[in-house]
């Protein structure tokens, strides 16, 4: 009778256990399409942040006045609701947890592709464009020049020139006045315009095309958005380089 009760209760917990199924986030996780999901949304939410931080930067073609005018309002916007900067730090925390999803995909797809063909190729695949074959290393670069850019104009740790909290403007002419802090500045640039071109692309194709002549608008979408905002964010350090902005 023992010997039966034991076996009756080992069979309820390895029913249990079969019953037991994953929840359907562990699933669309642990899928290939669920990671390139991530990937896409976390890229539109990243590309949103990109669009309004290029439309502030060119505030600096207004005077100090106008730039450090919108570095302020960054920090009391949400009040009276929202406590002094609540809302940017909302918008800061948002922003890790987007690229940290972003780049914690973009690592596991990248190591399932390669355990799906461990040998190489004979002959290499053709590629459809350059950002395609540079999307890793871009991706790279653009993770390191993160963490320089926070370091140089928001903790001040590498900038040159002394760093003045509440001035952004004349922190932003100290960075662009130094030959490396351009050449930093201008590369991740580059690297963003063909990691944007690609990724808006990709991310649409995750997220469903539809149709041949929806194809072709995000196709052109992705050329215009990774032109425009290369253009942009370029014509900061350009403006300081040749004396409009000093």
């Amino acid at each position: 009778m023992a010997l039966a009760t034991r076996t009756d209760r080992k069979q309820r917990t390895d029913r249990k256990q079969t019953d037991r199924r994953p929840s359907l986030v562990r699933t669309l996780w642990a899928s290939t399409i669920g990671k390139k999901t991530v990937m896409a949304v976390s890229g539109l939410i990243m590309l949103g942040y990109l669009v309004a931080h290029m439309f502030g930067n060119l505030k600096i073609f207004f005077g100090a006045t106008e730039f450090n005018g919108y570095a302020h309002w960054l920090r009391t916007m949400g009040e009276p609701i929202l406590h002094y900067e609540w809302a940017l730090w909302i918008v800061r925390l948002v922003l890790v947890a987007a690229v940290v999803l972003h780049a914690v995909c973009a690592y596991q797809l990248s190591r399932r592709d390669l355990a799906a063909r461990p040998t190489g190729y004979a002959h290499k695949r053709r590629r459809a464009s350059y950002a395609t074959r540079t999307m890793r290393w871009g991706g790279v670069i653009l993770a390191l020049f993160i963490v320089w850019h926070i370091l140089d104009l928001t903790t001040g740790t590498v900038h040159s020139g002394g760093f003045q909290p509440g001035h952004p403007y004349q922190n932003v002419i100290d960075t662009f006045s130094t030959w490396y802090g351009n050449a930093v500045y201008l590369l991740a640039m580059l690297a963003l315009g063909l990691h944007v071109r690609h990724g808006f692309w990709s991310a649409a194709q995750t997220l469903g095309v539809g149709s041949a002549t929806r194809e072709r608008v995000l196709k052109a979408t992705a050329n215009l958005l990774a032109l425009v905002l290369t253009a942009g964010f370029i014509a900061v350090p350009v403006a300081v380089m040749t004396g409009v902005v000093s």
